[in-house]
């Protein structure tokens, strides 16, 4: 498995200068929803420190945890991609600190400087990929013990 793309030191040092010009940094307090599923992707994050738990509501009363996030990390890429909803809720694990990026400057911006754009797209999809597999590797994983169990 590769090591996990985080995307401010994916950036070659001028382009990550650039992006830095947009970032506004805030904090969630622990057990904050930081979104919700369905809702309108308009801003990204990237985690300076603390605990995000990517989840999905299965039941209306049964939420579960698909993925961990921690310094470093990229939080939201639906702003990217149509129809630009959340495909999952966050929710701060642990106290947040973040820096705050809203998306139509960030697309402005990449309009204005195109290779930004380009490796910002390919770190985003270098993080995707990775992420898509971890959770294939824990589906795996899930699959092959209930399978062992059920023999």
């Amino acid at each position: 498995m590769t090591k996990a793309t985080k995307l401010l030191t994916a950036l070659p040092p001028p382009q990550r200068q650039s992006l830095m010009t947009l970032a506004r940094e805030v904090s969630f307090p622990e057990d904050h929803h930081i979104f919700e599923a369905g809702g309108t992707a308009d801003r990204f994050w990237v985690i300076r420190s603390g605990a995000v738990s990517l989840t999905q509501q299965v039941t209306p009363q049964h939420r579960v945890t698909v993925a961990g996030l921690g310094s470093g990390d990229l939080l939201g890429w639906s702003w990217l991609f149509p129809p630009y909803q959340w495909d999952f809720g966050a929710e701060a694990f642990s106290p947040v600190r973040a820096y705050e990026f809203d998306a139509s400057a960030v697309l402005r911006l990449c309009e204005e400087d195109p290779q930004l754009g380009m490796i910002l797209v390919r770190s985003v999809a270098e993080i995707l990929a990775h992420r898509l597999e971890t959770t294939r590797g824990r589906l795996m994983e899930q699959y092959g013990s209930r399978r062992r169990s059920a023999l």
